[in-house]
């Protein structure tokens, strides 16, 4: 069906409204017709033409497309209505100062104020909806439901019924709320969520539309399992500040995303103690453009500090991350862009701003990028870390909190047994510092703070952007091992018990979080094929790769010799982890970091390394060779 012409539309509203007030006339003589054969009628009508001509032209009433009428339209006609008639009336008071009679009775005004606006409106309503029934009238309508019937749960019925394209009829509302339930909204009845996987398989429902917010992890995540295996499709509601000029469209629905199933319950913390220390303060943060580091940016601004120091040597991110803060308006940030392993440069940076707390996330993470570059896993994850925390005792750094990695525990790559090493430094250099100082109290001391988590939702290169990469490429995603699992946490939670823990260190102190559940990454794709709307092994083919070098089947938090103390916070522990003589332990680091800056034998490192942390044995590559009969039999053990 075509647009109809403007000039239709604009004769069709001329000639209700001379209609409307005919018929107000009409009902003024209650229905005595004899009244329309009256002069006066015919030049009142002309005076109310003048008026409705005039306004409607002025409101550009006709200008519409009638079939997407919206509360903005009726809005437009109720104006034009109410300042035709009271033009009009103005009119009559005029004449009836100069002639002393009245052109019109103020009660016709009135009435075909409400006639009018009742019939420009009801008759647009009517074309809308001719219009969605013959466009639709031979199509099969996807049959929807909308889990909560609250304001959200409305927005989404409307948009759905003004969008002519959706195709959809709407079904059932699914509320918690006990006192909704069995009640009408807009004509569709509430249901109680208890009975959901019931009433959607019941009523043959093809999509279900979650319009709250308050829905548990847990129980979503039974949802959509649910409505996987039953070929539903379930999308979710943007947030309200994510509408479009304050209205919900239909094209801004989303697909469930995977990373809304692995979330847990959300995390909200805002530490007093957090907004004294660290309020008008100098804080550096380095690895600031990566996917933490720039995540603990954003959450350091709400406690307000002086300045905030970030250091990256990824020029492209940074540069994205200072655009970010300048549409934020923030200004109490510098740039310091250049690589932790520069002592020159890093010196400069502690000379130049004296920060109180420096947040260490820049670190190589990748596991087998790190397999074959150990030196460079040194020089950064090592040797850079080293540099901080020395520069941090020297220029009286309240408190230096490095970020470690779960595969830190009992590491079976370079990467992770690097983070060991970095972690045992840090340990060691602040028992050193209390034993050095410990009679003098005038000394500014450092509290060193470690906090060690698994990985991230969305971070850069984790696996998940993969899978969709190869999903909307058509596959095959590809899994490294049909056992292998991962625990996850989402970036904002990470950073806010980061800086949690960083909060209430009393130094010396390895965290560790409270992971949750780990997730077999093969089922982790075969959901994530399914949510894209394709069946696994059908569609998408699932391949196995293998396991990379250095890769383990199944990461740990606390290692064999580790045991945990409780914290106030329930998601954060206590490692309870062994502490190597300072002395001993940093004449052993300076004869790995040496030969690892002068690109010498990286076998010679290696070995090394696994010297200093005799837990570290390889698993899946070429170091194999160098560990102990005894160490190679606890492998082929697990």
């Amino acid at each position: 069906m075509s647009i109809l012409p403007r000039w239709v539309i604009f004769t069709l509203d001329i000639g209700i409204s001379v209609i409307c007030f005919l018929i107000a006339y009409l009902i003024k003589a209650e229905f005595d017709y004899a009244v329309w054969n009256k002069v006066e009628i015919f030049n009142n009508t002309l005076i109310l033409l003048g008026f409705n001509i005039s306004l409607f032209t002025l409101f550009r009433v006709y200008a519409g497309i009638i079939r997407f009428t919206g509360l903005q339209d009726t809005f437009r006609i109720f104006f034009v209505v109410f300042f035709a008639n009271a033009g009009y009336g103005v009119l009559d008071m005029f004449f009836r100062t100069w002639n002393n009679e009245p052109l019109i009775a103020p009660s016709i005004l009135v009435i075909n104020t409400l006639l009018s606006f009742v019939a420009l409106s009801s008759y647009r309503v009517v074309i809308k909806y001719f219009f969605s029934f013959v466009t639709t009238i031979n199509t099969t309508k996807k049959r929807v439901a909308i889990y909560g019937a609250g304001d959200v749960g409305i927005s989404t019925k409307r948009a759905l019924e003004h969008d002519m394209t959706a195709n959809v009829q709407m079904v059932l509302f699914l509320e918690d709320d006990q006192r909704k339930v069995g009640k009408n909204l807009d004509g569709i009845k509430i249901f109680s969520s208890v009975q959901l996987e019931d009433l959607l398989t019941n009523h043959l429902i093809d999509e279900l539309i979650i319009a709250t917010k308050r829905l548990p992890s847990k129980r979503k995540n039974e949802i959509v399992d649910f409505c996987l295996d039953n070929k539903i499709e379930v999308f979710t509601v943007p947030p309200l500040k994510n509408w479009i000029n304050g209205q919900l469209s239909t094209k801004q629905l989303q697909n469930v995303k995977i990373e809304d199933l692995l979330e847990r319950e959300q995390i909200k913390i805002y530490n007093e103690i957090l907004f004294k220390q660290l309020n008008n303060k100098t804080v550096l943060v380095t690895g600031a453009a990566g996917s933490i580091g720039s995540e603990i940016v954003r959450q350091l601004l709400q406690y307000k500090p002086k300045c905030i120091v970030l250091n990256d040597q990824a020029e492209t991110p940074l540069h994205d991350l200072k655009l970010e803060l300048e549409e934020l308006s923030c200004k109490q940030y510098k740039l310091a862009l250049g690589d932790v392993r520069n002592e020159l440069f890093v010196e400069k940076i502690f000379q130049d701003y004296q920060p109180h707390f420096v947040y260490h996330a820049a670190a190589y993470k990748h596991v087998p990028m790190m397999e074959d570059s150990p030196l460079e896993a040194i020089c950064t994850n090592v040797g850079g870390t080293k540099l901080l925390a020395d520069l941090s005792i020297k220029y009286g750094v309240e408190r230096f909190v490095m970020i470690s990695t779960d595969k830190a525990v009992n590491p079976t790559n370079v990467m992770g047994a690097s983070k060991r090493i970095a972690e045992m430094y840090v340990q060691s250099l602040y028992q050193n510092q209390e034993l050095k100082f410990q009679n003098d109290l005038s000394i500014k001391r450092t509290k060193f703070i470690t906090t060690r988590f698994g990985n991230v939702l969305g971070s850069n290169g984790s696996v998940i952007p993969r899978f969709k990469k190869q999903i909307e490429a058509g596959g095959p995603v590809t899994v490294t091992h049909p056992d292998i699992t991962r625990y996850f946490m989402t970036i904002p939670e990470a950073c806010q018990l980061v800086l949690e823990a960083g909060s209430m260190g009393n130094g010396g102190e390895i965290f560790v979080f409270d992971m949750g559940q780990p997730v077999k990454i093969a089922d982790l794709a075969r959901k994530m094929i399914k949510l894209s709307g394709l069946e696994p092994d059908e569609d998408i083919k699932i391949e196995y790769s293998g396991l990379r070098p250095g890769e383990k089947l199944y990461e740990e938090l606390l290692n064999n010799a580790e045991n945990t103390l409780q914290t106030y916070h329930e998601k954060i522990l206590i490692a309870k982890t062994r502490t190597i003589e300072y002395a001993s332990l940093s004449v052993q680091i300076d004869s790995l970091i040496t030969p690892a800056q002068q690109q010498e034998s990286v076998t010679s490192v290696v070995q090394a390394m696994k010297e200093l942390v005799p837990e570290f044995i390889s698993n899946n590559s070429e170091f194999e060779k160098l560990d102990t009969p005894k160490q190679a039999a606890v492998v082929n053990m697990k």
